[in-house]
């Protein structure tokens, strides 16, 4: 699987009108107002000594040529007047975002922000706009991950859109290296998330993937890689997931045919030669030349395999598959006694899932289920593990969940491995492998 960083929060000042013409553009009639002397000033106004120092039509220049000392400067003499009103107080920090903006000051931004936010004379929409601006900068300039993530609190409580930025105070956990808190927060939403029948955040997942990696946690890393297989499955985290699997410690390799088989469906774009190899060796050692013969057909679609070291042996590998195979299409039905009369299913379980690969579903099933009902002595599980997924790749969704979710419940490989398949069959459809 590529691994990728995690994608970094855009800072779109224009989109929160930080970039723009602060709100003193309105105050050209108040001072209008101020010349003809009017009883009594509107509340929120700016009296005409000050509104001479910040007219924006002496400022703006200013700030379009960078002169941002002299822009200060007119701040500074504005906020010298005596007895400064709270909305001319408002004005002024409207200003000094301006320049600290235009300057690149993240420092002094946010102090500005966060005067405006206190100021009580923004509607709660614009407000929401302002925390949302001071929080991105408290992330991505700052990378003060501590008060970016008390103010993406604060956007959510102020707000009630707990959503929109959750996924940044998990990163933010993760970027200050408390990987306890990204990764119990991870999982209380993912958890969240799937009690209400959602798909989780991707971001959210590949959190708990990161700190799996980063923190060297090989079963939390799993346990991400298996959710971005059930949510937003693509070839890479399938092949990631199941050769992962494989290296548990807990894996047991006689379940090496069933995982190849689920790799087969999972990520055709990703089976080498040597898969379709193992898939048809092991295939063969149990006794299923069709899907040997299939295998070593998808391996060598030329029919030639090429001179190396086990070029003899996959030679006679494949002509014992064809006779196999050959002898099965015309005489499998001989078997159905035999294997009837035995005292244990096994028997009945591999000839029936050797129908499946012959094409023959329903009647591969059927005897299936006859095996399972006989009672199977050496891992019964297993037999019913095959049933699952034999019902699944027979489009028999409904009935392989029913079949497969005592199975995913244990702990052991098996299980995994019941999960993957139910996993597969709810997902959406897989992407293709990325290009690497």
């Amino acid at each position: 699987m590529s691994h990728k960083r995690l994608a970094r929060i855009s800072l779109l000042l224009a989109a929160v009108g930080l970039n723009a013409a602060p709100a003193i553009m309105g105050l050209a009639p108040v001072h209008a107002a101020e010349e003809k002397k009017a009883p009594e000033a509107p509340k929120d106004t700016v009296r005409p000594e000050m509104y001479k120092l910040i007219d924006p039509a002496q400022v703006k220049p200013l700030l379009d040529a960078k002169n941002y000392t002299e822009f200060q400067n007119r701040i500074d003499q504005a906020a010298a007047l005596p007895n400064v009103t709270p909305y001319e107080q408002f004005i002024l920090n409207r200003m000094r975002l301006q320049v600290a903006q235009a300057k690149d000051d993240s420092e002094g931004s946010v102090k500005a922000l966060q005067a405006i936010i206190d100021s009580g004379q923004l509607k709660p929409e614009e407000k929401a706009r302002f925390i949302e601006a001071t929080a991105n900068i408290y992330y991505s300039g700052l990378k003060n991950f501590d008060k970016a993530i008390e103010w993406f609190d604060r956007y959510a409580t102020e707000t009630g859109d707990k959503a929109k930025f959750r996924p940044f105070v998990l990163r933010a956990y993760f970027l200050k290296n408390d990987f306890a808190n990204a990764k119990a927060e991870a999982l209380k939403d993912i958890q969240a998330a799937k009690a209400a029948n959602t798909a989780p955040p991707k971001d959210t997942v590949l959190v708990l993937a990161n700190v799996g990696a980063k923190n060297k946690e090989a079963d939390t890393y799993l346990q991400a890689v298996e959710e971005l297989t059930r949510y937003y499955p693509t070839e890479d985290y399938w092949n990631d997931l199941l050769s992962r699997t494989r290296g548990k410690k807990t894996y047991n390799n006689r379940l090496d045919l069933d995982l190849v088989r689920l790799k087969a469906v999972t990520v055709p774009g990703r089976m080498e030669t040597d898969d379709y190899v193992e898939q048809a060796e092991l295939a063969t050692l149990g006794g299923f030349f069709t899907e040997a013969k299939i295998a070593l057909e998808k391996a060598y679609p030329n029919g030639v395999v090429p001179a190396g070291q086990y070029k003899a042996q996959i030679e006679k590998m494949r002509t014992s598959a064809n006779k196999g195979a050959a002898d099965d299409a015309k005489n499998i039905d001989a078997g159905i006694p035999a294997a009837q009369k035995s005292k244990d299913g096994v028997g009945l379980v591999n000839l029936g899932y050797n129908y499946v690969t012959l094409g023959q579903n329903d009647k591969g099933i059927d005897l299936m289920k006859q095996g399972i009902a006989k009672g199977v002595s050496k891992n019964p599980d297993d037999a019913k593990l095959r049933l699952g997924y034999a019902l699944a790749i027979s489009g028999k969704k409904d009935e392989s969940l029913e079949v497969l979710k005592p199975l995913a419940a244990g702990t052991d490989p098996r299980a995994d491995l019941a999960r993957y398949w139910i996993n597969y069959q709810s997902a959406p459809k897989i992407a293709p492998a990325e290009k690497q």
